[in-house]
This record gives C-alpha cells, structure tokens and sequence, in this order.
C-alpha cells in the first residue's frame, strides 16, 4: 500500500479506536465492550472454531449471489443500454423494483426454497443476488447508453460490428462505469448477506451476531463486526485496486 494513502488510514483508525475506548472506559462485558474486551472475545471464537466457519458461510453466499448478478446484470445492461426499445420497455419496471429492499424478499425466498439448510442458503444467495443485480444493470445500462458516438463511428468505419463491436469496442469503453457498479454492488451485497443471515439461517456472521446478543455475549457481537468491517474494506480494496488497474490500462489515473 502507497504510504501516503497509509499513513492517514493509519491515524484515522487510531483515532476511532482512542474513541471507542474513551466512550466504553469502565464497561462489561455484558455492555458495550471495548476495543481489548472484543479482542479477548476474537480470539475466543476464534479458538472455538465459530469464526472461520462463518468467514467461510458469509464469504460464500456472497461470491454466489454477486457473481450471478454479474453474469446476468452486465449482459442485459449492455443490451438495454444499446436498445432503446428494450430500454424503454423493462427500465420502468427495474427502477419500480429496485428501491424495494431485498430483505423485504426474505419471505418470498423462504417459500420459494423452503426451510432445509440448504435452501437457507439459496435464499440468501437470492436475496445477495437481487441487492447486486439492480446496481450491476443500472452502470452498464447508462454505461453503454452513455457511450461516446465517435466510438460507434470509428468501428463503423473499421467495419467492427455485431458482437465484435461489443467485445472490441464498447465494452472496453464502458469498462470503468461497469466496473464502479460492480464495487457499489459488491458493498451493498456484503450488508446484505450479513441482514439476511441475521434472519434466515444459521451460519455465518450475521448468524453469529444474532445468537451472540441472545446469549449476552457482546464481546463476540463486536468481534463480527470487527470481522466484517475488515473483510469489507479487503473487499472494497480488492475491487479499487481492479477498477484502477482497467483505468490505468485505458490510459486514465484517478486522483
């Protein structure tokens, strides 16, 4: 990591941990713990074998439900945002769906893949998939309806077209928009699978946060959290550190 992007991290982090030590000075275990009581509760959970068992649970569910918005959300997005009829016709009904949010779907999705460990699973990944998808549809469908016609010229003149055109040319054009959507959805899919498995099953963080509170463990409801927040950001990374690289390819810089 760049040491001038570190270094302020750094001094951020401290500073909200000096904070939360400061707000939690003299409270139990059973309040709300401090920064050293949700440490001592992180390695408990992790000596119990609780925590890479909901890590692997959550991590899963997510990779899951985003990569299927990806590999159905990118395609119709682009497909939208070239034709305007098809635009026209299904975006009303996407802008319709997509402020409901995806936890109101929880029961639809436990009818829809009944109540076995199993269909717990294929309801979160569903409820994940749908807090992608809309995301997802939504960068690639202006992406490519946004898309500079001197583009569309130039391959007309190179007589690129059909799916060549979409591979060779507005793709790799739309390329950083898509990629923007992919990291908003990322996010959003990750709180998530977190608010679902609070609800619907039995492993996973959200799980573990749910039945640490209801046994007034709220060292180990801090330490998920803590644990969240850390793969959160190593998620949100992974994905800047890929949108800068196809920028940096194109011959873009961010700031």
């Amino acid at each position: 990591m760049n040491p001038r992007t570190f270094l302020p991290a750094l001094v951020g982090f401290t500073v909200f941990v000096g904070f939360w030590h400061l707000a939690t000075l003299g409270n139990s275990i059973g309040d709300l713990p401090g920064p050293w009581i949700t440490i001592v509760g992180l390695i408990d959970v992790a000596r119990q074998g609780l925590l890479w068992k909901n890590i692997v649970a959550s991590v899963f569910r997510v990779a899951w439900g985003f990569s299927l918005a990806a590999l159905i959300g990118i395609p119709l997005g682009m497909a939208f945002g070239w034709f305007p009829r098809l635009r026209n016709m299904f975006n009303p009904l996407i802008q319709a769906l997509r402020p409901i949010s995806p936890i109101a779907w929880l029961p639809f999705a436990v009818i829809m893949f009944g109540g076995t460990a199993m269909s717990s699973d294929l309801s979160a990944i569903f409820l994940i998939f749908l807090s992608a998808f809309f995301p997802i549809i939504t960068s690639s469908t202006s992406a490519i309806a946004s898309l500079d016609v001197k583009y569309v010229r130039s391959a007309e003149n190179f007589g690129v077209n059909g799916l060549e055109f979409f591979r060779r040319v507005a793709l790799p054009a739309a390329l950083p928009q898509i990629l923007t959507g992919l990291r908003l959805a990322l996010g959003i899919a990750w709180v998530v699978v977190v608010a679902a498995e609070m609800l619907g099953v039995e492993t996973g963080l959200g799980y573990q946060v749910m039945d640490s509170r209801n046994a007034l463990r709220m060292d180990y409801v801090s330490a998920a959290m803590v644990v969240i927040a850390v793969i959160g950001l190593l998620l949100d990374t992974a994905m800047a550190r890929v949108e800068s690289t196809a920028l940096a390819r194109r011959g873009m810089a961010q700031r």
